[in-house]
Protein backbone atom coordinates (compact mmCIF):
# COMPACT_ATOMS: atom_id res chain seq x y z
CA UNK A 1 0.00 0.00 0.00
CA UNK A 2 2.78 2.40 0.89
CA UNK A 3 4.65 1.43 -2.26
CA UNK A 4 1.60 2.26 -4.39
CA UNK A 5 1.26 5.69 -2.77
CA UNK A 6 4.98 6.35 -3.27
CA UNK A 7 4.69 5.36 -6.93
CA UNK A 8 1.69 7.69 -7.37
CA UNK A 9 3.58 10.57 -5.75
CA UNK A 10 6.66 9.88 -7.84
CA UNK A 11 4.68 9.63 -11.08
CA UNK A 12 2.82 12.87 -10.37
CA UNK A 13 6.16 14.58 -9.60
CA UNK A 14 7.68 13.24 -12.81
CA UNK A 15 4.61 14.34 -14.79
CA UNK A 16 4.84 17.82 -13.25
CA UNK A 17 8.57 18.05 -14.08
CA UNK A 18 7.98 16.86 -17.65
CA UNK A 19 5.19 19.37 -18.20
CA UNK A 20 7.43 22.15 -16.89
CA UNK A 21 10.21 21.06 -19.26
CA UNK A 22 7.81 20.83 -22.18
CA UNK A 23 6.62 24.42 -21.65
CA UNK A 24 10.14 25.92 -21.68
CA UNK A 25 11.84 26.56 -25.03
CA UNK A 26 14.74 24.26 -25.79
CA UNK A 27 16.90 26.81 -27.53
CA UNK A 28 17.40 30.49 -26.90
CA UNK A 29 16.41 32.74 -29.79
CA UNK A 30 19.34 34.00 -31.81
CA UNK A 31 20.66 37.30 -30.52
CA UNK A 32 20.06 40.28 -32.72
CA UNK A 33 23.15 42.03 -34.02
CA UNK A 34 24.01 45.68 -33.79
CA UNK A 35 22.56 47.77 -36.60
CA UNK A 36 25.87 49.18 -37.84
CA UNK A 37 24.25 51.09 -40.69
CA UNK A 38 22.27 53.19 -38.21
CA UNK A 39 25.37 53.78 -36.09
CA UNK A 40 27.38 54.97 -39.09
CA UNK A 41 24.51 57.16 -40.27
CA UNK A 42 24.22 58.68 -36.79
CA UNK A 43 27.93 59.51 -36.64
CA UNK A 44 27.94 60.88 -40.20
CA UNK A 45 24.86 63.06 -39.67
CA UNK A 46 25.29 64.20 -36.06
CA UNK A 47 28.87 63.88 -34.83
CA UNK A 48 30.95 64.71 -37.93
CA UNK A 49 29.34 68.14 -38.56
CA UNK A 50 29.90 69.12 -34.94
CA UNK A 51 33.56 68.10 -35.11
CA UNK A 52 34.03 70.00 -38.38
CA UNK A 53 32.39 73.07 -36.83
CA UNK A 54 34.79 72.89 -33.87
CA UNK A 55 37.74 72.63 -36.26
CA UNK A 56 36.42 75.65 -38.17
CA UNK A 57 36.18 77.71 -35.00
CA UNK A 58 39.72 76.74 -34.03
CA UNK A 59 41.02 77.65 -37.49
CA UNK A 60 39.22 81.00 -37.49
CA UNK A 61 40.57 81.75 -34.00
CA UNK A 62 44.13 81.02 -35.07
CA UNK A 63 43.76 82.99 -38.28
CA UNK A 64 42.52 86.03 -36.37
CA UNK A 65 45.66 85.94 -34.21
CA UNK A 66 47.86 85.96 -37.31
CA UNK A 67 48.94 82.31 -37.22
CA UNK A 68 48.18 81.75 -40.89
CA UNK A 69 50.92 79.16 -41.41
CA UNK A 70 49.58 77.02 -38.55
CA UNK A 71 46.05 77.36 -39.95
CA UNK A 72 47.19 76.28 -43.40
CA UNK A 73 49.13 73.34 -41.97
CA UNK A 74 46.19 72.25 -39.81
CA UNK A 75 43.78 72.68 -42.71
CA UNK A 76 45.98 70.56 -44.97
CA UNK A 77 46.21 67.85 -42.31
CA UNK A 78 42.43 67.92 -41.84
CA UNK A 79 41.84 67.69 -45.61
CA UNK A 80 44.26 64.77 -45.92
CA UNK A 81 42.53 63.06 -42.98
CA UNK A 82 39.13 63.52 -44.59
CA UNK A 83 40.54 62.14 -47.84
CA UNK A 84 41.75 59.02 -45.99
CA UNK A 85 38.35 58.59 -44.34
CA UNK A 86 36.58 58.99 -47.70
CA UNK A 87 39.01 56.50 -49.27
CA UNK A 88 38.35 53.99 -46.50
CA UNK A 89 34.60 54.36 -46.96
CA UNK A 90 35.01 53.92 -50.71
CA UNK A 91 37.08 50.77 -50.19
CA UNK A 92 34.41 49.47 -47.82
CA UNK A 93 31.72 49.82 -50.46
CA UNK A 94 33.97 48.47 -53.22
CA UNK A 95 34.83 45.48 -51.05
CA UNK A 96 31.16 44.88 -50.30
CA UNK A 97 30.41 45.02 -54.04
CA UNK A 98 33.22 42.55 -54.81
CA UNK A 99 32.04 40.14 -52.13
CA UNK A 100 28.50 40.29 -53.48
CA UNK A 101 29.82 39.77 -57.00
CA UNK A 102 31.98 36.76 -56.07
CA UNK A 103 29.63 34.92 -53.72
CA UNK A 104 26.34 35.32 -55.58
Amino acid sequence: MIAIELMEQASSGVAHALSALASTPLAEPEPKGIDTNSVVTFFASKIAPILLAVLGVIFIGRASRGEISKVLTSSAIAIVGLAFIAGAATLFFVGDYLIDLIFE
